[in-house]
């Protein structure tokens, strides 16, 4: 910071809170009228802070509703150190090595914020701010008015004052910040929004600073992250469920939530510049989606299924794609379960006509589930834990799967779809959605199927060519179905619904909600958050979808360099050589490989010339590479 200052401000800059609110809380704690005191106290502050109120006007009144003591300000300082500000705190070792260039002017007072600013190694000498006034009884009346920082524009003559020279930059968050700007004697005013937002304020800013992180990065110094969170962009479609937005919203990223899905154009123009991308079913992620996202580093499918990704694209596109394989797996189950028993007693025709007037107490073709063969064709997670809970209501369960699956309880394993269809009488879907399985279920399947038989589909839409399930309704082989997937579903809930499944009265249809509950959601939502953040914030790969899975250890007192690549032979030796060319010490290295990428992570010591990274990236067959710290 050679030929530069920066001055900081104090209250909801370097700690999160106003002080003088905080000590009202404390000194007020058992005051009949505590609540409504602390509140006016709380509204002459915002007053002063953007400028409605002289900031003279705004201290001398709060002082006089404070009835604070020096106990309180013990109490006080306690409560502060609870309360500095985030970043501050985790760049602690910039304000020790840049002492000599910073300065605490303040509207606050010296009693407590010298305690709380002194452990980061700024100087006595460096910090400005008013001091209390005290009766003999060590109670608060009043504070020193001789004080420049009393009074109003008093920062801006406490700065004059100083006679710095150089750059001189302000961070702060209040209207008297902004000032010392506005007076010329400072050249830069940064409005500091990380504690609270003033419109007013930003509005005058040279630059809008969401954290500490950010001024380090623009400036280049040294900094605990090796880029500004608030930088990374993320856009979640779909509805994306609240817990799973919360945890990335207090890790700092720039989120951005829609309702809908978005057509390719319409992404394509959305994706330009976002870092993590997030969608459900609907949002089809197509290669000319992934070639116009630039900076995308991850996509979190907040489903069970990834079709709707064009995987070969993100890989070679060296973005890392997860979902979210168990968390809806109970909630899909018992929706079958229900179907099932809905279907084989006729609720949902008997309930079509009861709205219509008509009375049917008739048993005609309704039957208990206890004793009936239950098929299951794809027995993946779903599959496998409908077969157990099916078996606890007495079903018998045969399942047929193209993979070798370890039965659960007494399943029976059927070698050919052919034979499982024919034996059934309940036949539910659990496939995937590949290409492969496109009508998989046709007119000849059904023509195989039981008289009377009961069908489901949670799969995927297209796995049931559509024409031949009608075709099945109409002439009667089928006792009743429940279809929740459909080859073209709404983009929005404001679209209209169109299918020929429509106006059966022995037929269950939902809008694509087998997942769809709050504990799914919440699961869901949670997992597939965790996962991105932990692969942007430590380049922890466990459980993608699409790249070599890594699960790596903390990262302490080093970098972490992340290349991935082009599986082909030499590219570690490389890497290396690189390292040793620029003396790099590797502190852990680690790397693993799929069909198509590899993956190197090497843990290295802080120190290094910037050129190495440069370096690394000019690798033949590099894809992507970062660094973290």
């Amino acid at each position: 910071m050679k030929n530069k200052t920066l001055i900081i401000d104090f209250d909801s800059t370097f700690i999160q809170t106003e002080a003088l609110d905080e000590l009202a809380v404390i000194a007020l704690h058992d005051h009949p009228k505590r609540d409504e005191m602390i509140d006016h106290i709380r509204q002459i502050t915002m007053a002063g802070m953007d400028g409605s109120i002289p900031l003279a006007d705004s201290l001398t009144r709060r002082l006089a509703k404070l009835h604070a003591n020096k106990k309180h300000i013990d109490a006080l300082i306690i409560w502060l150190n609870s309360q500095i500000t985030k970043s501050f705190l985790r760049n602690a070792p910039f304000f020790k090595q840049f002492s000599d260039h910073i300065y605490i002017v303040s509207s606050g007072f010296k009693e407590y914020i010298l305690p709380v600013v002194k452990p980061f190694g700024i100087k006595d000498e460096h910090v400005f701010a008013n001091t209390f006034c005290f009766d003999e009884q060590g109670n608060i009346i009043g504070l020193a008015h001789d004080n420049p920082l009393s009074q109003n524009q008093g920062k801006v003559k406490l700065v004059k004052s100083l006679n710095l020279t150089g750059d001189i930059w302000v961070i702060g968050d209040g209207i008297t910040d902004y000032e010392i700007r506005a007076a010329n004697a400072a050249h830069v005013f940064f409005a500091f929004t990380e504690n609270v937002s003033r419109p007013a304020v930003i509005a005058k800013a040279d630059h809008t600073l969401k954290n500490l992180d950010e001024f380090l990065y623009m400036n280049d110094y040294p900094r605990a992250i090796s880029y500004p969170r608030n930088r990374i962009k993320i856009l979640l479609l779909e509805n994306s469920h609240r817990n799973g937005v919360k945890l990335l919203e207090n890790e700092g990223y720039s989120v951005e939530t829609f309702n809908g899905s978005l057509s390719e154009s319409e992404l394509c123009d959305k994706i330009q510049d976002v870092s993590i991308l997030g969608i459900r079913s609907k949002t089809a992620v197509s290669k000319k989606v992934l070639d116009c996202a630039e900076r995308l580093m991850s996509v979190g499918a907040f489903c069970i299924g990834t079709n709707q990704i064009d995987l070969d694209a993100a890989t070679k596109n060296g973005v890392c794609v997860f979902n979210a394989p168990y968390s809806n797996t109970r909630s899909v189950v018992e929706m079958v379960i229900g179907e099932i028993i809905m279907l084989m007693r006729k609720i949902a025709a008997k309930n079509a006509d009861l709205h219509r007037g008509k009375w049917d107490k008739s048993a005609n073709h309704c039957y208990e589930v206890r004793g009936k063969k239950l098929g299951i064709v794809g027995y993946g997670n779903i599959g496998s834990q409908l077969s157990v809970v099916a078996e606890s209501l007495g079903m018998q369960v045969y399942y047929y799967d193209l993979i070798e699956k370890l039965q659960l309880g007494n399943a029976k394993k059927c070698h050919h779809l052919e034979e499982l269809l024919q034996l059934s009488d309940i036949v539910s879907i659990h496939v995937d959605g590949r290409s492969q399985n496109e009508n998989m279920i046709d007119q000849k399947q059904f023509q195989l199927m039981k008289n009377n038989v009961v069908f489901i589909n949670l799969s995927r839409g297209h796995v049931v060519n559509m024409t031949a399930l009608v075709e099945a309704l109409k002439s009667g082989k089928i006792l009743g179905a429940a279809i929740d997937v459909f080859q073209y579903e709404p983009m929005n809930n404001q679209e209209e619904f169109i299918s020929p499944l429509r106006g059966f009265s022995n037929v269950i249809l939902t809008p694509h909600i087998g997942g769809s509950t709050e504990e799914a959601q919440i699961n869901i939502s949670e997992f597939v958050a965790r996962r991105m953040i932990d692969y942007v914030n430590t380049g922890d790969t466990t459980q993608s979808v699409n790249l070599p899975n890594i699960q790596l250890p903390q990262l302490n007192n080093a970098h972490r360099l992340m290349h991935l690549h082009d599986n082909v032979p030499g590219i570690l030796a490389q890497i290396n050589q690189v390292l040793a060319n620029h003396h790099v010490n590797v502190l852990g290295q680690y790397l693993k490989t799929n069909e198509h990428i590899g993956y190197v992570i090497s843990d290295i010591n802080r120190e290094y010339d910037k050129s190495l990274l440069d370096a690394v990236r000019k690798i033949k067959h590099t894809i992507k590479s970062r660094v973290l710290y």
